[in-house]
């Protein structure tokens, strides 16, 4: 039987980044932390961090047990919450992955509509990259991932792809970068500092192919696997970025930035992928069809 004052010790580590900032949160000295978590270890008969430099790193099996411990303290602060409130209705748990290519405005109006439904939901969200969440998915620890593409082929990891809606691209800058860009685009885009995800996202592929056809060269100022970092350091000026046209105007007034142009001829394309061929999941099922009226 696991002892869960040890495992509590261990998640609050990991979820810490290390023994010394979790002693300081639970005000219990990093070597009985450390006692602890090795009894955890010995109970597992593996080692759930392993030492690089200074630092601890997670393991494999350090890594499995994270995402058990995750679900178990959820429940527990969920448990304690409803008895609280004395409420005798349990929330649905909607788990979900996020690829970490996913336009984190576009993954909110994703899922927003599962909150719509009338009903008490507790999400939880997990960004990571999509062959990380496609092994979870496929040990039935998320009931979506979305994603910016169907599951890749090879993959090895059963998913069932469901089409969302695509998106033709925008262009936005700051002020002083788009103003002079406005005018003649896609052609002002000639020699134009820019900002541009980087090769993890299908759009890197798409997008230089587009700029070969209309032979434009822009100045690529930087590459990005986060769009919300790529986001902020176009609204530092470092030069103008790519948005989803859906979302283009909502990233304008956020970030305020301006519109320079936009294109359908690159397209960006939206997936709910699930381990199920049909869809049961009511918060799903709202997700998806919602997301179909507002893509397209």
């Amino acid at each position: 039987m696991i002892n869960f004052k040890h495992l509590h010790y261990f998640w609050v580590a990991a979820k810490q980044g290390g023994i010394a900032r979790a002693s300081e949160l639970l005000h219990i000295t990093p070597q009985t932390i450390s006692g602890q978590i090795s009894l955890l270890e010995q109970h597992f008969g593996s080692a759930l961090f392993s030492k690089v430099g200074r630092n601890l790193e997670l393991t494999e099996t350090g890594r499995l047990a994270l995402s058990y411990a995750d679900e178990i303290f959820s429940l527990g602060e969920e448990l304690e919450d409803s008895l609280r409130q004395g409420s005798a209705e349990r929330p649905q748990l909607l788990k979900v992955g996020i690829a970490e290519v996913v336009p984190k405005t576009i993954a909110y109006r994703l899922l927003e509509p599962a909150y719509n439904m009338g009903e008490p939901l507790r999400m939880i969200c997990k960004e990571n990259t999509l062959e990380s969440l496609l092994a979870e998915l496929a040990l039935n620890r998320l009931d979506l991932v979305l994603a910016d593409g169907p599951v890749p082929p090879g993959l090895g990891v059963r998913g069932f792809n469901h089409a969302l809606g695509e998106s033709g691209v925008s262009f936005v800058a700051s002020p002083h970068i788009a103003e002079p860009l406005q005018q003649g685009f896609p052609e002002s885009l000639d020699g134009a500092p820019l900002l541009i995800p980087s090769e993890i996202n299908v759009m890197h592929v798409r997008l230089l192919q587009w700029f070969d056809k209309q032979n434009i060269h822009p100045q690529i100022m930087g590459e990005f696997d986060d769009s919300a970092l790529m986001k902020t350091f176009g609204q530092a000026g470092v030069g103008a970025f790519i948005v989803p046209t859906a979302i283009a105007d909502e990233v304008v007034k956020q970030y305020g930035v301006r519109l320079i142009g936009n294109t359908q001829d690159v397209r960006e394309q939206f997936f709910a992928i699930t381990a199920e061929r049909r869809i049961a999941n009511p918060a799903v099922v709202a997700i998806t069809e919602s997301a179909r009226e507002w893509l397209n």
